[in-house]
């Protein structure tokens, strides 16, 4: 079992940064891939993108490549979301999660925070 926390949601305005925190608790984040998903108003869930259990390989969707930036400290046992560029599109309550296998759907998952990007 593990626990996910994230935090660092806001208000920040278009063309802003924010990151975000996962902190995790129960058993150590390297035993798992960690990913990042978001449920913006009126949609459904979407995968932002995910880390490797090493931190050495990441994936983004195409609408947060080059913005996004997704990166793991095993030791602190947290994963973080590096948010530029931020654009009103990107308003979401955002979630982390992790799994063993990194393969929807993933096992476990936090409660989310809320991002608003005012424009």
């Amino acid at each position: 079992q593990v626990q996910l926390v994230e935090s660092g949601g806001g208000l920040v305005q278009a063309g802003g940064s924010l990151t975000l925190s996962c902190a995790a608790s129960g058993r150590p984040t390297s035993n798992y891939v960690m990913g990042w998903f978001r449920r913006a108003p009126g949609r459904e869930r979407e995968f932002v993108g995910l880390i490797s259990r090493n931190g050495e390989t990441t994936h983004y969707i195409d609408s947060v490549k080059g913005r996004f930036s997704i990166s793991r400290d095993n030791a602190k046992n947290t994963v973080y979301l590096q948010m530029n560029s931020l654009k009103s599109e990107d308003t979401a309550v955002y979630y982390c999660a992790a799994d063993e296998s990194g393969s929807l759907p993933y096992h476990y998952w936090g409660q989310g925070t809320q991002v608003t990007v005012s424009s």
